[in-house]
């Protein structure tokens, strides 16, 4: 359990929040979104300790450990993959270190023992007896495989690391969790066990997270951080984002009686309900939809981008064709003999274990990269829009906006030039801001609106989705939902192609698979499973 008592911060005169009264309690995992820099991050350092608030407390309840996902991928490096899940458990290495350093005396006293005894009872309640073996496991659930436990952290990858800083934040199921992002940099197979465990752990958790999918399978409650307030809903996030929406649309619609409007929140709880029910992910301790009451549900005042596509024309009967395409980098195989044609209404999710096979197919198809061998074909009447997964060359010149898009646009009129960078939230004097000091989430949406002038009948996006808040994924998802044209994508937010694809092809080394389904299908057929463990022998 997790008390915030009276809670403020500030930095100079800008205000995060204030005046936060909570509870966070066990059984529950609370969803902490709000616009980028609205302090979602500083919120759970304040949770944690790590940040002194300008007013009010926090309080764990009597005896209750927290846990946090460190952030700081180089803090361990001298330690070894076991060792650095195991200090997790901050109380359970004290005993460890205290107990061997008895042990390893050359003149052990009565008094040695008394404490020795004291440590192994200690140890024992705290199933130090079992710690490796769970550690060992947290590691393999999260694929880091056994061969690596006793390797130094400084010997790892980058994203290997993630891990076992995950592992290490869930290792002896503290009392109280707190994560930030920890979905970035992990393959979906972990996201998914992650997933799982998250959805059955019986204490409290907290979250922050940009993974709509992640919010929905495992949160109790959204907590939304939103001009200096921070307030609490009952259910996940999409009930917290169609209920805010439903609300929006009826305070612009005035005209409705008020008996009619209750009436609308009460049948869209109830569709809710029904299809929450249904859900592959919903468990049985999540059954807090069941409780939700209309006074919960109130307006967001987000703003989301007004992303539209509006292809030029339809695409032909002949949209892409690829014959026995190949591709390595150094002495790593990317993939090979990829063979395919995209028919129309195609929207194809590529998949692979190993990122750079589709960043360098989509180069290829960009005609950015050669392959090693094999050849594509492009449709005449097909007109592309990329968004590339590396494009910060475009940003160093010191120059407005309003320029830098000129750069891409046929037309630049001060007006039409404005229109797009306006759909992207880039209003009034924000137009003249130079484009090399734009943050990462800035330069996304200046992409895309250099996307939008290209009227394209064709999407290629190599991971869309990085960077954006959720009120940016969120739109974009929907218009891709929406477009009449072809989208090649890969991804790792689930939600995202799940919604959007209906055609997956997964590619590596030894091959590809290609099938015309849903995602949450394909990664739940079993045969399908197998076929692609071959993918990668």
């Amino acid at each position: 359990m997790i008390a915030v008592n009276d809670l403020s911060i500030q930095f100079g005169k800008r205000i995060l929040f204030q005046e936060v009264n909570m509870k966070f309690t066990s059984g529950n995992c609370y969803g902490i979104i709000g616009a980028n820099g609205a302090g979602k991050s500083t919120f759970l350092k304040l949770l944690s300790g790590d940040l002194e608030s300008t007013r009010g407390n926090v309080q764990l309840g009597a005896g209750e450990r927290l846990s946090v996902l460190r952030q700081n991928h180089n803090e361990y490096n001298d330690f070894t993959v076991l060792n650095t899940v195991l200090i997790g458990h901050a109380r359970l290495w004290e005993v460890m270190h205290e107990k061997d350093a008895l042990y390893a005396k050359t003149e052990f006293t009565d008094e040695d023992g008394l404490k020795a005894s004291e440590l192994e009872g200690m140890f024992a309640d705290m199933d130090g007896w079992n710690a490796e073996s769970n550690a060992a496991s947290l590691l393999s659930g999260l694929g880091i495989k056994e061969e690596l436990h006793d390797k130094l952290m400084s010997e790892l990858s980058g994203k290997q690391k993630v891990k076992v800083l995950l592992a290490q934040a869930l290792f002896g199921k503290p009392d109280n969790l707190l994560l930030d992002e920890p979905t970035n940099d992990l393959d979906l197979e972990t996201v998914n066990w992650l997933e799982n465990y998250l959805a059955n752990f019986e204490n409290t958790v907290l979250v922050v997270s940009h993974d709509r999918h992640f919010l929905d399978t495992i949160c109790t409650h959204i907590v939304d951080i939103d001009f200096s307030r921070v307030q609490m809903f009952s259910g996940n996030y999409s009930f917290w984002y169609e209920s805010s929406q439903l609300a929006l649309q009826q305070l612009q619609n005035q005209n409705k009686k008020a008996e009619e409007r209750k009436k609308e929140l009460m049948e869209f709880i109830q569709r809710f309900s029904a299809n929450a029910s249904k859900s592959k992910q919903t468990t049985s301790r999540k059954k807090m939809i069941e409780k939700l009451n209309i006074e919960e549900i109130k307006p967001s005042t987000r703003k989301y981008p007004a992303i539209i596509f509006t292809p030029e024309r339809e695409p032909g009967n002949q949209i892409l064709d690829v014959v026995d395409l190949s591709k390595k980098v150094g002495d790593s195989l990317l993939f090979s003999q990829l063979s395919f044609s995209l028919q129309k209404d195609d929207k194809v999710v590529f998949l692979s274990r190993d990122t750079r096979a589709m960043t360098a197919l989509f180069e290829i198809l960009k005609g950015h990269e050669k392959p090693d061998s094999g050849s594509f074909t492009w449709g005449q009447t097909i007109l592309k829009a990329y968004l590339p997964l590396e494009y910060d060359e475009l940003f160093q010149k010191d120059i407005t906006l309003m320029d830098w898009l000129a750069q891409f646009s046929d037309d630049t009129t001060e007006v039409y030039l404005r229109g797009f960078l306006g759909k992207m939230l880039f209003s009034g004097e924000e137009v003249y801001k130079k484009a090399n000091v734009l943050s990462g989430g800035e330069k996304v949406r200046c992409m895309i609106a250099r996307m939008m002038t290209r009227n394209a009948n064709v999407m290629l996006l190599d991971t869309p989705t990085n960077h954006l808040d959720l009120e940016s994924i969120q739109a974009f998802n929907n218009t891709l939902i929406k477009f009449k044209g072809n989208i090649l994508m890969s991804s790792h937010d689930h939600a995202f192609i799940q919604t959007v694809c209906n055609r997956i092809i997964e590619i590596g080394p030894n091959g590809m698979i290609d099938k015309l389904m849903d995602y949450d299908d394909y990664i739940s057929d079993e045969k399908i499973r197998q076929q692609r463990s071959e993918l990668y022998k």
